[in-house]
C-alpha cells in the first residue's frame, strides 16, 4: 500500500495517575513516586523506546514538571508532554517549549489536549462548549506555532487578543517539537487537518481506525497538508498466548460490577467522541471483551482514555501491531500493568523485532554482561540462542 509506513516509532508511558498489578482495586497498587518514574523512564530508555508519552489532567502529576525532572536521568528518550489550549497562553506554552526543547537536547514531543471531560473542565475555569474548545485550540496553535517559527505575532480572534508576541529563544526542533493531536469528532478531525503534524487514535479495532485514518487524510489532502498516523494501546504479551489472556483475567479480577458501573457513569459525562468510542467496544460488560482478534477492551471498564490492549504471544501481537502499520500508522505509544515490568516484556519480546524507524541497544557479550543469563553452578554460562521469538 502506498501509504503503508516502512518503519515506525514506538513509545511507552509514564503512569503519573498510578500503577498497580490489579485495575480497579487498592490491592497490588504501586507508590508513583519520582523514584518509581524514574525507573520506567530509564528503562524505556536503556530498552530503546522512541519516548514516553506522560498524561495530563488533574489525576496525573504535572506532565512538565515530570519531564523537566527525568530528562536529566535519561539520555536519548523523548518525553511526549501536553499543552492545553485554554488553560495556558499560547506565548507562554511556546516559550515553555522552547526551554524544555532545549534543556533536553530537542528531545521533546508536544501532545495538544483540547480535553474531553466538561467537569474537570470548569474546575479549570474552562466554561466552553465542545465546538468552542476546538475554536480555541485552533487559534492557540495558529499562535503557538507562529511565535515558535520566529514570528513577531500580533492576532485578534474570538478567544486570543495577541499584540508583538514574540520568543526570543529558539527551540532545538524546527520549526517546533513535533505536534500530536487527538481528536475524533468531526470538528477535532478538521482542526488537525489544519494544524497538527501527527493524528493519534485510540485503539479501536483495525477497520474503525482505516475509517477514521483515510477521513483524516482527506481533509488534510484538501488543505494540502501531510499528517502522520499514530495509535494509543495496551498490551500483554506473553511466552505464550494462554498465559497473556490469563494475565489479561488476572488484571480485572477484582473489578466488580459496582466499580464498572460507577466508571462508566463518570465516562458518560464527557463530551468527548474518543471516550464514547472506546466505551461502545464493551458496553460495560465483561462477557464480550475480545473486540477483535487480539484486541481485549477490558482496561476500559475503569479506566478513561486508552481502554483496550493487544493480548497474546509475542508473533500475535506482532501481527496485529503490523495490520495497524499497513493501514498507516506509523507511531504506537504502548503500556501495560505495571508499567515497569511490562515495559521489559515488551521491550524484549517484541520491540527487536519490528521495523524500527529508532534503534534498539546491542546487547554486548562483554564479561557479566550481555544475554547469557546467570552463570550456572558459578561454573559456565548457558549457551546463547540466536533467537528468543
Amino acid at each position: 500500500m502506498g501509504n503503508t509506513p516502512d518503519k515506525i516509532n514506538v513509545l511507552w508511558f509514564l503512569p503519573t495517575h498510578g500503577d498497580s498489578r490489579y485495575l480497579g482495586t487498592t490491592r497490588g497498587g504501586r507508590n508513583v513516586d519520582l523514584n518509581y518514574l524514574k525507573q520506567v523512564a530509564q528503562a524505556a530508555d536503556s530498552l530503546g523506546y522512541y519516548g514516553v508519552l506522560i498524561p495530563t489532567g488533574r489525576s496525573c502529576e504535572d506532565s512538565w514538571v515530570v519531564a523537566s525532572a527525568l530528562a536529566p536521568l535519561t539520555e536519548k528518550l523523548r518525553f511526549l508532554i501536553a499543552v492545553r489550549p485554554g488553560l495556558l497562553s499560547p506565548t507562554l506554552a511556546a516559550r515553555m517549549t522552547a526551554t524544555l526543547d532545549r534543556l533536553s537536547e530537542g528531545r521533546l514531543l508536544i501532545n495538544v489536549v483540547t480535553g474531553g471531560d466538561p467537569t474537570e473542565n470548569k474546575g479549570d475555569g474552562i466554561h466552553l462548549s465542545h465546538a468552542e474548545r476546538y475554536e480555541v485550540t485552533e487559534e492557540f496553535l495558529n499562535v503557538y506555532k507562529a511565535v515558535l517559527r520566529g514570528e513577531d505575532v500580533s492576532f485578534k480572534g474570538k478567544h486570543f487578543n495577541i499584540e508583538g508576541g514574540k520568543l526570543l529563544f529558539q527551540s532545538v526542533q524546527q520549526p517546533h517539537p513535533p505536534l500530536y493531536f487527538g481528536g475524533s469528532s468531526g470538528k477535532g478531525q478538521e482542526v488537525a487537518a489544519r494544524t497538527i503534524d501527527k493524528y493519534l487514535t485510540w485503539g479501536e479495532p483495525p477497520e474503525d481506525v482505516a475509517k477514521k485514518i483515510a477521513e483524516v487524510r482527506a481533509l488534510a489532502d484538501a488543505e494540502g497538508r501531510d499528517v502522520t498516523f499514530g495509535i494509543r494501546l495496551h498490551v500483554i504479551v506473553r511466552e505464550t498466548a494462554k498465559e497473556a489472556w490469563q494475565a489479561a483475567d488476572d488484571l480485572i479480577q477484582y473489578v466488580d460490577d459496582e466499580t464498572i458501573a460507577a466508571a462508566q457513569k463518570v465516562f458518560e459525562r464527557m463530551d468527548s467522541v474518543g471516550q464514547s468510542r472506546m466505551s461502545r467496544l464493551h458496553g460495560g460488560r465483561r462477557d464480550k471483551l475480545e473486540v477483535a482478534p487480539n484486541l481485549w477492551a477490558g482496561v476500559g471498564l475503569v479506566r478513561g482514555g486508552a481502554g483496550t490492549a493487544l493480548v497474546g504471544d509475542p508473533d500475535q501481537v506482532k501481527a496485529r501491531m503490523e495490520e495497524y502499520r499497513e493501514i498507516g500508522i506509523d507511531t504506537f505509544i504502548m503500556s501495560g500493568y505495571p508499567h515497569l515490568e511490562e515495559a521489559y516484556r515488551f521491550g524484549e519480546l517484541v520491540l527487536p523485532n519490528l521495523p524500527l524507524n529508532h534503534s534498539v541497544p546491542a546487547r554486548e557479550t562483554s564479561i557479566n554482561t550481555g544475554p547469557f543469563g546467570e552463570t550456572i553452578a558459578g561454573d559456565h554460562r548457558p549457551k546463547l540462542k540466536v533467537s528468543q521469538s
